[in-house]
């Protein structure tokens, strides 16, 4: 005779439960031990759950593929929108195009901002289980596989716009054409004559600087100039990385004639410390932004930068969770926006 095999706590609670395809909130409760209500609460994000017992009843959401019928609770009228960081003009952009959708919709915004983190904390989760909007976007940011299955298993749908990482092919997501706009902004510049040309780069965490950085690679490459490592420097996407990284370059002995910034807010800091060196835009040096913020056509000299649509992006995320929250499938889960390049005055060819 064999021996009796022993079963593990989750071989256990697995075999308490029919099947993931018709796992109930009453199975789910007698697998974890718990009452029905009390699996409730867990769902709807209720603080006055013994966290053992939250753990318990979250693994056994998981493990069996619950997932709450649409329209089985009622739902907030709200939209949750998380940023890393909720400080610049970049954001508000974003913020516009949500609000945009959420106002023809006739629902309300729920910002939240995860201090700098790429992925928000587990306070913020309870808070959106509590809360149980329509859907949840997500803005250079991304979750555990963990806090997408609690979303999951409450229906509730997200997207991410501009992902930090790759989100993978389960998760829809909102971007733009970043590679092709590095690509633009260099040949624009070897296009008037620059052949030193540094690039600030924002965070190689972030798939789309990366991208922007590959982009400015091709250009060089295709037009026949080598890649100085000296003229390539990488930062946060601010002002103060900008102006630091800035100051790096063009301290070289052989200084760029062009750079070309990750963003705008670097650019913006590549303005300062050229002042600060006694450098003139465009005439001693030139400079190219990414993103194209409003305030961008009125700094002095007006900034060419690549526009990256984040209204179009934000308005775009936001109807691809609506659309889902009613149960419409997309057609993709990757939506990549165009760039195109917005020449101004603030480059021209290099001094002879």
């Amino acid at each position: 005779m064999s021996p009796a095999k022993v079963q593990s706590p989750q071989e256990k609670a697995s075999a308490d439960v029919p099947s993931q395809s018709t796992a109930t909130l009453a199975e789910i409760a007698r697998a974890a031990g718990v009452s029905a209500p009390t699996v409730s609460k867990v769902l709807n994000g209720r603080a006055d759950v013994a966290p053992g017992t939250r753990t318990r009843v979250e693994e056994l959401l998981l493990l069996h593929g619950y997932r709450r019928r649409r329209g089985s609770t009622a739902q907030s009228q709200l939209i949750d929108l998380v940023f890393h960081e909720l400080d610049s003009g970049w954001a508000m952009e974003v913020v516009r195009g949500v609000e945009n959708v959420a106002r023809e919709e006739g629902l309300s915004l729920v910002l939240s901002e995860s201090a700098g983190r790429l992925t928000p904390g587990q306070t913020w989760v309870d808070g959106v289980l509590a809360r149980r909007p329509v859907g949840v976007i997500l803005v250079l940011s991304d979750l555990t596989a963990a806090q997408r299955a609690q979303l999951t298993s409450r229906n509730i749908p997200f997207a991410v716009v501009d992902p930090a990482g790759d989100p993978g092919d389960d998760v829809p997501s909102v971007g733009t054409t970043n590679w092709q706009g590095g690509l633009a902004a260099t040949r624009h510049l070897t296009g008037l004559g620059h052949r030193r040309i540094g690039v600030v780069s924002g965070p190689s965490r972030m798939m789309c600087s990366r991208a922007r950085v590959d982009g400015y690679r091709a250009a060089m490459e295709t037009a026949g100039l080598p890649i100085d490592p000296d003229l390539v420097r990488e930062g946060e996407f601010s002002h103060e990385d900008g102006y630091s990284a800035g100051l790096e370059l063009l301290r070289l002995p052989e200084p760029p004639t062009a750079i070309f910034a990750g963003n705008d807010l670097q650019a913006l800091g590549v303005y300062e410390a050229a002042r600060e060196l006694g450098l003139r835009i465009p005439e001693d040096l030139s400079v190219v932004g990414f993103d194209d913020l409003p305030l961008t056509r009125w700094i002095g000299p007006p900034l060419t930068t690549v526009r990256q649509p984040l209204i179009e992006m934000a308005e775009t995320a936001a109807r691809l969770v609506l659309d889902l929250s009613r149960g419409q499938q997309p057609a993709t889960t990757r939506v990549d926006l165009a760039t195109n390049l917005v020449v101004r005055s603030s480059t021209a060819a290099p001094r002879l």
